[in-house]
């Protein structure tokens, strides 16, 4: 059966039929534009670094301005926390509570007086240990059944310890006077005990010494005045000097004798410097500096200090935090009891006082060589007489020529043995600088080691 094919007709309609473009108004081609020259970026890269910078310089004044105007404010103010406002400064650590609760009157320079004897010391140069105890007295220690724990423990009750150690001295080699005892020997067990209560007497030592007792680096430099008539000095080679400043300006000079304790001089805080918040401790430096520094949480005068005669001129400082001891930063030694200074022994003497008298402080660390002089001639009627105690030496030339001078005060007097520098003396008065026949008078630290060493026990 045939059939018949119906063929479709033929469409119109394109294959693949595009989406038909409409088109919109407002729409324009983007006119096209020549490309920024290299000159016209680096002036907008300029623009952009001016502007950057005028930021920096201005944020830089600012601050500077606000520390300056902090220093002159703190140098004239106290700033109650408590109640909000500020006070005049002399009006704090007067004795009086001007702010709420007493607050101006609680971080002030202190006084102690010692009426005790400190229990443990070292004897002549060879560092012999001795104890004592209120029947006996003074006894040396007998080197019988001693270890390296009563070593520590010996060193500890000293104040500054690093890599203590100790030796072993013949008796025959000692002084006269402590050839024949009397002695005392530790306990066996008793590492841990206070050495002053470890002993027991002994008529001699079975072992024929007594101990000698090195407790740390002190006193030792790497190497080896303005101060009148000195030259200058890096404070590498005396690394034990700091710079006591009160509001940014240095005051006086000080001694490290440990990482947190410096020995100065009590008329440093005479007047209205008696408010801790305003002392500052700069240490490590030989061009004098203002910035920075160490704060202080103690400042300690010798109980027995007398303003008008200068008796017992000393005060121990504590600093907030220990220092990092390194080759700028080192303590000094105390000398031992009877270090026995020999007759016109030379002595070094350093600070950024005046270089010369009524003149101006030093920028860079000065340093003099200076003789010890003789206590009957020192207290003479043609030098200053009755003015010096048993608590005072004197050092420097009759002449005149070189001395320590204003801004040296509670600096440090100098003595080297074998390895090793002492402190025994703490710049404290004279008349003038470097006049003829007026030498430099220094409080004599082997006097005040039994102060040092119980101020320091009870402050740890």
């Amino acid at each position: 059966m045939w059939t018949i094919a119906q063929v479709p007709e033929e469409s119109t309609r394109p294959l693949n039929p595009g989406q038909a473009v409409v088109p919109r108004p407002g729409r324009h081609r983007r006119p096209m534009t020549a490309p920024k020259t290299q000159k016209e970026k680096a002036s907008k890269g300029k623009k952009i670094v001016l502007t950057v910078l005028t930021i920096v310089v201005l944020l830089g004044i600012l601050v500077t301005a606000a520390y300056f105007i902090k220093q002159l404010i703190d140098s004239k103010y106290f700033f109650c926390k408590r109640s909000f406002k500020f006070i005049p400064l002399d009006n704090a650590c007067d004795g009086k509570d001007d702010c709420a609760e007493g607050e101006d009157e609680i971080t002030c320079v202190s006084n102690f007086k010692v009426n005790t004897t400190f229990p443990v010391r070292l004897m002549t140069e060879q560092q012999v240990l001795q104890v004592y105890s209120r029947g006996p007295g003074w006894r040396s220690v007998c080197s019988d059944d001693w270890t390296e724990k009563h070593t520590q423990t010996a060193c500890k009750q000293l104040g500054y310890t690093y890599k203590p150690s100790s030796t072993n001295v013949r008796v025959d080699t000692l002084i006269p006077s402590m050839k024949t005892g009397p002695f005392t020997a530790v306990r066996p067990g008793t590492t841990n005990t206070p050495i002053h209560q470890a002993t027991i007497d002994r008529g001699a030592c079975k072992s024929g010494s007594v101990v000698s007792l090195s407790c740390s680096d002190c006193g030792q430099v790497g190497s080896q005045d303005r101060i009148v008539g000195g030259t200058e000095a890096f404070i590498e080679d005396w690394p034990w000097q700091v710079s006591l400043q009160q509001g940014g300006h240095h005051t006086c000079g000080g001694s490290l004798v440990s990482p947190r304790w410096v020995v100065t001089a009590a008329h440093c805080f005479t007047g209205s410097k008696k408010e801790l918040g305003r002392w500052r401790v700069v240490s490590g430096r030989t061009y004098m500096g203002t910035l920075g520094g160490s704060y202080v949480d103690r400042i300690i005068l010798n109980g027995d200090y007398d303003t008008a005669g200068n008796d017992y001129d000393i005060a121990l400082m504590r600093l907030s935090s220990p220092i990092t001891v390194g080759e700028g930063r080192k303590p000094v030694c105390l000398p031992p009891k009877a270090f026995g200074l020999p007759a016109k022994a030379s002595m070094m003497v350093t600070g950024w006082g005046y270089l010369e008298e009524n003149g101006k402080v030093s920028p860079s660390l000065q340093k003099a060589a200076i003789p010890l002089i003789d206590r009957a001639k020192c207290s003479s009627p043609s030098v200053y007489g009755s003015s010096v105690t048993p608590r005072m030496i004197c050092a420097g030339f009759l002449e005149g020529g070189v001395d320590a001078c204003q801004g040296d005060s509670g600096g440090p007097l100098v003595y080297f043995t074998s390895t090793t520098w002492h402190l025994v003396g703490v710049v404290s008065w004279g008349v003038g600088c470097a006049r003829e026949g007026r030498p430099g008078v220094y409080c004599n630290v082997e006097e005040m080691l039994n102060w040092i060493h119980t101020v320091v026990e009870k402050h740890p």
